[in-house]
């Protein structure tokens, strides 16, 4: 009876640790995890959507920390000195889906690549900044001809528009 417990005290140990580092490689921060949208952990969730902006987004995590919910967004390729800004943007749009969707404002979200985290507050000048672009989007999709807002040619390599635009780069 002894042996059992003691084993079954080491498999609790395994999974505990299996798990942190599991949460660890996800970038995420101590918490109750409240929404997924990654197969590993569970079903997927419904987006968050805002019919008065028409904005849908479904974050990778959203973690509920001492009654604040941070939303986690896990990206791929090498970690940048500093966050892209359309990284941020997409996280501030995370933020302000929260709010909307759950009442409570995040005081930041989190962007996790591989090794290194951001955390991005969520301020009054970052949402004001982000509702501006939203207002610029609409308008754009709105327009005939919306011209490129780059000069990266790796970014035209992957974009799926490729095939049809004129201001394709080589």
């Amino acid at each position: 009876m002894q042996y059992l417990a003691l084993f079954l005290l080491l498999i609790a140990l395994l999974l505990f640790w299996k798990s942190a580092k599991q949460r660890k490689s996800a970038g995420l921060p101590g918490g109750r995890i409240i929404y997924t949208d990654t197969r590993g952990w569970g079903k997927l969730e419904k987006p968050l959507y805002d019919p008065d902006l028409g904005l849908t987004g479904k974050p990778d995590y959203l973690v509920e920390q001492e009654g604040k919910i941070i939303p986690v967004e896990v990206k791929s390729g090498r970690p940048p000195e500093a966050p892209y800004d359309s990284h941020i943007f997409q996280l501030a749009a995370y933020c302000l889906l929260v709010e909307r969707s759950y009442g409570q404002r995040p005081p930041y979200g989190i962007i996790h690549y591989s090794g290194r985290d951001f955390a991005v507050d969520y301020t009054q000048e970052l949402e004001s900044a982000l509702l501006d672009l939203l207002t610029e989007m609409q308008h754009s999709g709105k327009r005939r001809e919306v011209p490129r807002s780059h000069s990266e040619a790796q970014r035209c390599l992957k974009c799926g528009f490729r095939n049809t635009c004129d201001q394709v780069l080589r």
